[in-house]
C-alpha cells in the first residue's frame, strides 16, 4: 500500500468540513494504483514499462531453436502467443487480389482501394498527398487484419519502391517514382512516415522498401550485377533508400535480386557497413522471392545452401521468402551457423513486431481499435473514393494543348467519339489490388457530359472501319491507347518472362521497343478528323513522335486506378486545371538510351546527363492558365546548427483560370558533370491573379557531393548556380551563391 493510502487511513482531519468525496476520491485513486501495480503479464516481453530491448531480449531467451529457425519465415511464436505480423503488397494499395492473386492458395480475393500505379503517384509531384494515401492504405491494411469479419492481409506492407527508373525500357517502371534521387527520396519519406503514422511508440503499418539496391532491369536480373562507382551509390542508387530510413523512419527493406559490383544483394557487405552501420538500420532484411536459392542456382555464388544459409545470417538476412528450413537446419548442424549467432538477425524482426503492438496488449495503442471500433469498411467510404479521385486527378500530365483545344467545351460540343483499346477499361498491374468499382475513360467521359444534348460513340478498333467513321462523324475524336500492364490481355496464359508487344514490359520483362504501336489508329483518326484528343494510359513513357508533331492535345495517364476514366473526363472537360509532371526523360528514339545493362548513368541517362533532345523533359507538364516567375532570393540561415539556405521566389498566375504550379529548384554544381541536380520542388494551388512566395529549404547536407578519393560527401568549392522553373530545360530564373558549408 503507497504511503498516500497509509495517510488517509491513518490521519484524522480536524476539520469537520472535510467533504467525503474528496476521501473516497482519493482512496479510490489509491485502489486503482494498486490494481495497476499487481496487473501482471505472463512474459516480460509483454510488459510496456520495459525498455523496448530489454523485452526482446526476453523474448529471444524465450524461444526454442525451431522457434528461431521458424522466425526467419515471418511467422509468429504460436506458443508464446505472438501473433504473426503477416504483409501484403502495396504499391498503389492494399493487394489482396489482382492477376498476381492465386486464389487456391490465399482464397478469394478482396476489395481494396485503387490508386494510380507508382509512376502516376510519381507524377503528382505530390509529398502532402503521398503521405494521406499512404495513412489512407495503412488504415485499411490494419482493418482488414484486425476485424473479425476479414482477418486478412498484414501490418507489413511492402512499399514504396525506392528503386529509380533510370531506364524508360525496365519493365518495373510502373511501380517507380522516377529517375530523379531527390524527387524519389522525397516521395519515399513521404509514404514511410504516411504508413507508420506518428505515434511514438506504435506502427500504424510496418513500411518495408524494396528493392535494394539498383534493380532497374528485368531480363537476367537473378544473375546479372549492377555496377558503378561509390559516387553513384551514394548520390544516387542508395539515396532514396537513406532518405526512407534515416528521414522517413522505415526500418525494413527487401534486397534485390542482382548482384552489386559482383556480389549478390542478398549478401552484400553494404547492409551491415552501410546501413546499419552508418544509417542505424536496426530492422527487417528480406530476401526476395526465390532469390536464396538463387545464390546457388543462378549467381553461383555456393555449391551448397546451407553455405547459402551462413552467408545470408552473417550479411543481416532476417527472413527468407522462399524454402529456406532444411538449408539453415544444416547450417546449424555441421557448426556453420550457431544458435547465437541467428539472434541478432531474429531481433530485427521482433523490433517491427513490437512496433506494430504485436507484443503486447496495451490501451495506448493508438491503432487497436481500427477494424474493431469502427466497421464501416475503408473502401466504401465517400472520403476514400474522393481521395482517389483527388490522386487521379493530381497525376494527370498535360503534355500537348496547342490552340487551347482543351478544355473541351460542352456548351458547343455535340457529338464525341471515343476510341481505342483503352477506352472501355480500367486494367490491374501485376501488383495492383481488386477495386470495389471500375471507371473507365469512356464511362468517365459519359459521366461527365450526362444531362448534356451530346452523344457519345464508341470504337475500339477500326476493324470495318468502326474508328475512321466515328471520328469522321465527331465533333470531337477522343483516342484512349497504351500499354497492357500484364502483357497479355490472356493473363492466364501468358508464359512468365515474355509479351505478347514488344513495346510493353512488367515485372520479368523488360520493353523491347518505346513506340506505341497503337500510333497508326491515331494517324486514321487525326486524318478523319483534325480535331483529335489523345490520352495516353500507360505505365510508362513512349516515343510518340508523330502524335506530337501532328495532334493538338495529349495527356497521360497511368493504368489501374479505380477512378482513372473520371480524371480523364475532370481535365478533358477542365473541371480540373491539371498539374502533373513527367518524372522520367521521354527520349524520342530507342537509339538515345545506353546499353540496359550500362548502370554508369554518366553515360547518357536521365536529364542530368543526357545529351539528346528530348520529346518531353524531366518536370514537364502544362496548365490551362500561365504563370509568371520573379524575385528569386537566397537568403542564409542565422543559425550555425541549421546550416541551411532558404530560396524564395513569387509567382503568379497570369491566367483565367485557378491553376496549380509545381516549382523546381535546380542546382548547377562547380566542376559537377552533371548539367544540374534538382534540390528542391513544391506543389502549390494558386488562384487566378493570385501572387504566392513559394519557399523551399537548401539543406547543406544536399549540396555536398561524393568524393571518391576521399570517401565523404564534400561541399563543391566556388559559386553554384541556383535554377528555378516548371521542368528540367523550362528555368524561369537563376542566381549564383556560395552554399554554407
Amino acid at each position: 500500500m503507497s504511503f498516500l493510502c497509509k495517510l488517509i487511513f491513518t490521519t484524522e482531519h480536524p476539520m469537520k468540513k472535510i467533504t467525503s468525496t474528496i476521501i473516497s476520491t482519493l482512496i479510490l485513486a489509491c485502489f486503482l494504483n494498486i490494481a495497476s501495480a499487481q496487473k501482471t503479464v505472463a512474459y516480460s516481453f509483454q510488459n510496456t514499462r520495459l525498455s523496448a530491448e530489454k523485452r526482446i531480449e526476453n523474448l529471444v531467451s524465450l524461444m526454442t531453436l525451431d522457434e528461431k529457425i521458424s522466425a526467419f519465415g515471418g511467422g509468429g511464436i504460436a506458443r508464446l502467443g505472438v501473433k504473426g505480423p503477416g504483409s501484403a503488397e502495396a504499391i498503389h494499395g492494399v493487394v489482396l487480389g489482382g492477376p498476381a492473386w492465386d486464389e487456391k492458395s490465399r482464397g478469394p480475393k478482396q476489395p481494396t482501394t485503387v490508386f494510380p500505379q507508382g509512376y502516376g503517384l510519381g507524377e503528382t509531384w505530390d509529398t502532402e498527398l503521398l503521405q494521406k494515401i499512404a495513412e489512407n492504405m495503412s488504415h485499411e491494411a490494419r482493418y482488414l487484419f484486425q476485424n473479425p469479419k476479414y482477418k486478412k492481409a498484414g501490418l507489413i506492407l511492402w512499399a514504396p519502391n525506392a528503386d529509380l527508373g533510370r531506364d524508360i525500357r525496365w519493365g518495373r517502371n510502373e511501380e517507380c517514382y522516377g529517375e530523379d534521387a531527390f524527387l524519389t527520396g522525397e516521395l519515399v519519406t513521404a509514404m514511410v512516415r504516411g504508413l507508420q503514422g506518428n505515434n511514438q511508440n506504435y506502427w500504424r503499418t510496418a513500411s518495408l522498401m524494396k528493392h535494394f539496391l539498383a534493380n532497374s532491369n528485368e531480363f537476367g536480373r537473378t544473375e546479372t550485377s549492377s555496377n558503378f562507382d561509390d559516387a553513384l551509390f551514394r548520390e544516387y542508387y542508395s539515396y532514396p533508400f537513406m532518405r526512407g530510413i534515416t528521414k522517413g523512419g522505415s526500418n525494413a527493406l527487401m534486397t534485390a535480386y542482382n548482384a552489386y559490383n559482383g556480389i549478390p544483394c542478398t549478401i552484400h557487405p553494404i547492409l551491415k557497413n552501410i546501413l546499419m552501420k552508418e544509417w542505424k538500420f536496426d530492422g527487417m532484411i528480406i530476401t526476395d522471392g526465390g532469390a536464396f536459392q538463387q545464390l546457388r542456382n543462378t549467381h553461383k555464388t555456393f555449391n551448397k545452401l546451407e553455405d547459402a544459409a551462413k552467408a545470408c545470417i552473417n550479411a543481416g538476412t532476417t527472413r527468407f521468402l522462399d524454402d529456406y528450413k532444411a538449408a539453415l537446419t544444416d547450417a546449424i548442424k555441421k557448426g556453420l551457423v550457431t544458435e547465437k549467432e541467428l539472434e541478432p538477425n531474429i531481433k530485427g524482426n521482433l523490433r517491427i513486431m513490437l512496433k506494430l503492438g504485436l507484443l503486447d496488449s496495451s490501451d495506448k495503442n493508438p491503432y487497436s481499435n481500427i477494424g474493431i471500433a469502427d466497421t464501416i469498411n475503408p473502401w466504401e467510404k465517400a472520403e476514400t473514393k474522393q481521395l482517389v479521385r483527388l490522386a487521379a486527378n493530381k497525376s494527370v500530365v498535360l503534355l500537348k494543348n496547342d490552340k487551347q483545344t482543351l478544355p473541351l467545351n460542352k456548351e458547343t460540343i455535340r457529338r464525341i467519339a471515343v476510341i481505342g483499346n483503352r477506352a472501355d477499361e480500367v486494367i490491374e498491374d501485376w501488383y495492383s489490388g481488386t477495386p470495389a468499382y471500375k471507371v473507365s475513360a469512356l464511362q468517365g467521359i459519359k459521366n461527365a457530359v450526362a444531362g448534356q444534348n451530346i452523344e457519345v460513340r464508341y470504337a475500339r478498333t477500326n476493324k470495318m472501319d468502326e474508328a475512321t467513321k466515328a471520328a469522321a462523324w465527331a465533333d470531337v475524336a477522343i483516342v484512349c491507347v497504351g500499354n497492357e500492364p500484364t502483357c497479355s490481355p490472356d493473363w492466364g496464359t501468358s508464359p512468365w518472362g515474355k509479351s505478347v508487344i514488344a513495346g510493353e514490359g512488367r515485372e520479368d520483362v523488360d520493353r523491347a521497343a518505346i513506340t506505341l504501336e497503337q500510333e497508326d489508329l491515331i494517324k486514321l483518326v487525326y486524318k478523319a478528323n483534325p480535331n483529335t484528343v489523345v490520352a495516353l494510359i500507360s505505365s510508362f513513357p513512349y516515343a510518340i513522335n508523330w502524335t506530337q508533331e501532328h495532334v493538338p492535345a495529349i495527356l497521360h495517364i497511368t493504368q489501374s486506378c479505380q477512378e482513372l476514366g473520371n480524371a480523364v473526363a475532370d481535365v478533358l472537360f477542365g473541371d480540373y486545371n491539371p498539374a502533373g509532371r513527367t518524372t522520367q526523360t521521354w527520349v524520342s528514339s530507342m537509339d538515345q538510351l545506353p546499353p540496359m545493362l550500362d548502370y554508369d548513368i554518366r553515360h547518357g541517362r536521365t536529364y542530368m546527363y543526357s545529351k539528346e533532345k528530348p520529346l518531353y523533359p524531366f518536370g514537364f507538364g502544362l496548365s490551362y492558365t500561365t504563370f509568371e516567375y520573379s524575385n528569386l532570393q537566397v537568403v542564409n540561415s542565422t543559425s550555425k546548427s541549421n546550416r541551411k539556405q532558404e530560396v524564395s521566389v513569387d509567382i503568379e498566375n497570369k491566367g483565367q483560370r485557378d491553376g496549380e504550379e509545381v516549382v523546381q529548384l535546380y542546382v548547377k554544381f562547380p566542376g559537377d558533370t552533371a548539367t544540374k541536380r534538382l534540390k528542391g520542388f513544391c506543389r502549390m494551388a494558386i488562384a487566378k491573379g493570385e501572387k504566392k512566395t513559394i519557399k523551399m529549404t537548401l539543406w547543406a547536407e544536399d549540396l555536398k557531393l561524393w568524393n571518391n578519393e576521399l570517401s565523404k560527401f564534400v561541399m563543391p568549392q566556388g559559386e553554384m548556380e541556383i535554377q528555378v522553373g516548371n521542368s528540367s530545360e523550362d528555368i524561369k530564373l537563376k542566381r549564383n551563391f556560395i552554399a554554407i558549408n
